[in-house]
């Protein structure tokens, strides 16, 4: 199913136009509820703190959890207590719930487990942003909120919006969901406050986000170096897994089998230990969380580290204080 999704969003299967009326539908329905939002027959709710939110105009991964961590650190280190709301993708959550360290990813999601464990910020998931984002300031001491995610949960008002685009498949086809990957029209890019491209950017009002890869860490978290000379199985569930699997290559690590799981995939002992039974594992950070309790001695993750350029960072914090100064 994953294959002839991305067959049709990003190489132009001729399926799409079977589901283009369906598209349209979607387009609508969509734009009918944008409207009420904007005319006021539904409500948005304001924060009595600055909210940023990192999302997208597609389905699918794009990069959206390494910007949150890398505006966690930017704002941390700028004197800002910044916490999280997330829908927590995937997740039981009856309501909400506040994040600790010690909650799986199926209580809370994969997204959210991988952020607190990172960071350790304050963070609550739930289906409606509004109500997490005011459990999160009834419970901690947050000065500004991300959510991640949430572009088009327009009931929470937002200060700043920060989009995020595949660099390598940017916005596939152009057509909307289900005959293509836009949640909403390109359009929507020209009304944010900041695009950002997970890769190398097409025009000169994005900017560019790097993932910097760190050593490999040992699922299990002990304490190991790496042996580069071995060939690896290279797993990844996540939105775009090729990408993974390219920056192994480009990290010259020798790639004996690439296998591809879906975007939330949750893993069993038994799947991943059949990949892995004479050689290492490599996966991402955010499949890696969601096998810290049955993990083998030769499972690794890759961690990564968002790189943006500082003229983003100063456009970023100067927007916050503007937003703060309006009455926040």
């Amino acid at each position: 199913m994953h294959s002839t999704i991305n067959k049709i969003w990003y190489q132009n299967h001729w399926l799409k136009w079977i589901l283009f009326p369906l598209s349209c539908l979607f387009w609508l329905l969509s734009n009918i509820r944008k409207t009420l939002f904007t005319i006021g027959l539904k409500k948005q709710h304001k924060l009595p703190v600055p909210v940023i939110v990192v999302g997208n105009i597609t389905a699918g991964g794009s990069g959206k959890t390494p910007m949150v961590i890398h505006l966690i650190e930017l704002l941390k280190n700028h004197g800002y207590q910044p916490g999280v709301i997330s829908r927590g993708y995937g997740a039981n959550v009856d309501g909400v719930r506040t994040v600790s360290l010690k909650h799986t990813p199926e209580q809370v999601g994969d997204e959210p487990a991988m952020i607190k464990a990172r960071t350790q910020v304050p963070m609550v998931v739930g289906s409606k942003r509004v109500q997490a984002a005011k459990q999160l300031l009834d419970e901690h001491d947050v000065d500004i909120i991300i959510s991640d995610d949430g572009l088009q949960h327009y009931a929470l008002n937002r200060d700043i919006e920060i989009a995020i685009i595949d660099g390598e498949r940017r916005l596939g086809n152009g057509l909307m969901i289900p005959a293509g990957p836009l949640r909403e029209l390109s359009s929507r890019l020209k009304s944010v406050d900041f695009t950002v491209v997970n890769g190398i950017k097409q025009k000169n009002s994005e900017f560019e986000m790097l993932l910097k890869p760190s050593l490999p860490v040992l699922v299990n978290g002990k304490e190991q170096s790496f042996e580069r000379d071995q060939p690896v199985i290279a797993m990844a569930g996540i939105g775009n897994p090729q990408r993974f699997f390219n920056t192994l290559k480009k990290l010259n690590y020798k790639i004996d089998k690439q296998v591809e799981f879906a975007d939330h995939q949750v893993f069993s002992d038994q799947e991943l230990t059949k990949l892995s039974t004479e050689l290492p594992l490599m996966m991402t950070e955010k499949d890696a969380i969601k096998c810290r309790s049955f993990s083998q001695d030769n499972w690794w993750y890759l961690p990564v580290t968002a790189q943006l350029d500082n003229a983003f960072n100063k456009k970023l914090l100067e927007k916050i204080q503007l937003a703060t100064s309006k009455g926040h």
